[in-house]
């Protein structure tokens, strides 16, 4: 079955971030993300957790599904993001295998 999808509604503008090493001189490193590429793609939040951290502030995690033009250099472990808000990705798929697509199910830290 060929997944339906209007690519018009691919109206967000996001940078695909990947994590990379950065040695930090005393034998160690720290992560930094570097941007392989800015596209558009729809985003669809999906749920949410709520959780209260000891300063009785609430935060949580939203999930969401994020659509994006077929790669095939987007993988779990990356991120997604647009401005401030960043989106892990945790599964990519190629919804009907017709390399059209992916979709990306993220999670979005809600501070």
């Amino acid at each position: 079955m060929v997944a339906f999808f209007d690519p018009g509604q691919m109206t967000a503008r996001l940078d695909i971030e990947a994590p990379q090493p950065f040695a930090d001189g005393q034998g160690g490193a720290t992560l930094i993300w570097q941007v392989l590429a800015s596209v558009w793609a729809r985003i669809e939040p999906v749920s949410f957790v709520v959780a209260e951290d000891e300063a009785a502030a609430q935060t949580g995690t939203i999930s969401h599904r994020i659509w994006l033009r077929f790669r095939d250099d987007v993988v779990a472990g990356q991120r997604l993001r647009k401005g401030m808000r960043v989106f892990t990705i945790k599964l990519v798929r190629d919804p009907d295998e017709t390399r059209r697509y992916l979709v990306c199910q993220c999670e979005e830290d809600a501070r």
